[in-house]
């Protein structure tokens, strides 16, 4: 809508029509046939359907991220007509029936995740990863608020160290240090903890993605195509699951893989993610810019093509017919076939924050976003 390629009125139809989906999908027990439980939703939904696919978990992050969006659009839509009225209705409606108590399993942490088939999951969010949101939306709930020391219990978890020249909360995933971020502007920012290493959560960001940066120029595994404008180790899609012989050397690779590398932890199969560099757009544009153009310019239509940037690509996999999906050249290596909304979604948003700022902006303005922030003990910047 803010490049004028729909209305106003038709994003906010399409937003309307969304969120009463999510407001009125059947929330039940039931191993099948609902949406989801408690206020959560499951991690994905049939597309047909709209209920639980097969037997995945009811997500607390996925949840979360949606609940983000949710409310993005609830500060976005602020005019006074009935569409936009009823949109920031829904918006409250959903994320006041979210029951974070109940998702306490082992107070004062949140959980993962819950089946209906066994429970919930027996992983807690503690330590430094993408749930920074989820934990902002619990403490500042209206009607089911977690308390302060569920913030103290997550970062209880962290690992500060130093990897490849920076000093940072450590975690190997690009996607751990950009998922929050899409929505909150960290920059001048600060709980207990940042305070106390001199920072914000940021410039935490930032060193993560020049610590990958400088990691792949490295290039300890000797993968082939790494350099200081191919680069980003995050979740992704791979080629195979199997030990192949490429160039006289034995390789492991992965299909679907949390890829990444940090301080002790380096899941690395020379798969690359173009979303873990475009999605720290703004962390580090003299960087991250001209490696996404490096990129298309390298690969082509390989690796860009209808929908954008395909999920992942692996110049060192060239043994066309092993993989198991995706298409290999035999000269650039294997190429993905997806394009993945998670990817996308981080891409547009944390491109158009760089840019303008839209979705930070938007979001300094939601009262649940700054109340959680609050609670979390943030303080400081833009904070009022």
């Amino acid at each position: 809508m803010e490049r004028g390629w729909i209305t106003r009125a038709q994003a906010a139809d399409r937003t309307r029509t969304t969120l009463r989906f999510f407001w009125t999908a059947p929330q039940d027990s039931a191993v099948s046939g609902a949406t989801g439980y408690h206020g959560f939703f499951y991690h994905f939904l049939d597309a047909q359907t709209g209920r639980r696919y097969q037997n995945v978990e009811l997500s607390t992050i996925d949840t979360g991220l949606l609940l983000a969006g949710i409310l993005f659009a609830q500060s976005y839509f602020d005019g006074s007509d009935a569409v936009e009225t009823e949109i920031r209705g829904l918006a409250d409606s959903i994320y006041f029936r979210v029951d974070w108590n109940w998702a306490q399993a082992r107070p004062p942490a949140v959980s993962m995740g819950w089946h209906p088939e066994g429970g919930f999951i027996p992983a807690d969010w503690i330590g430094y990863n993408e749930a920074m949101i989820l934990n902002i939306l619990a403490l500042g709930s209206p009607t089911h608020p977690v308390d302060s020391t569920t913030w103290t219990a997550w970062i209880s978890g962290y690992q500060w160290g130093t990897f490849y020249g920076q000093d940072f909360v450590q975690f190997a995933p690009l996607f751990g240090h950009e998922y929050s971020h899409v929505w909150i502007d960290f920059r001048a920012i600060q709980d207990g903890y940042m305070k106390g290493r001199g920072i914000d959560y940021f410039e935490n960001s930032r060193r993560a993605t020049l610590a990958q940066r400088a990691y792949a120029i490295a290039n300890p595994g000797g993968w082939a195509g790494y350099n200081n404008d191919v680069w980003g180790l995050t979740a992704c899609d791979g080629p195979a699951n199997k030990t192949i012989s490429l160039g006289g050397r034995l390789r492991e690779f992965h299909t679907y893989w949390a890829r990444g590398a940090a301080l002790g932890d380096i899941r690395d199969d020379g798969t690359l993610c173009p979303t873990g560099v475009a999605g720290a757009v703004p962390f580090a544009p003299e960087f991250t810019i001209p490696a996404l153009l490096a990129m298309r310019q390298t690969y082509g239509s390989h690796l860009f093509s209808t929908y954008g940037l395909l999920d992942a690509f692996n110049p060192t996999f060239t043994a066309a017919g092993q993989q198991e999906v995706g298409s290999v050249d035999p000269t650039l290596g294997w190429f993905d076939v997806d394009y993945l909304g998670i990817d996308q979604g981080p891409i547009l948003a944390m491109v158009e924050n760089y840019r303008t700022g839209l979705v930070w902006n938007v979001m300094k303005k939601n009262p649940h976003i700054v109340r959680g922030l609050k609670r979390a003990g943030f303080t400081g910047g833009w904070l009022p």
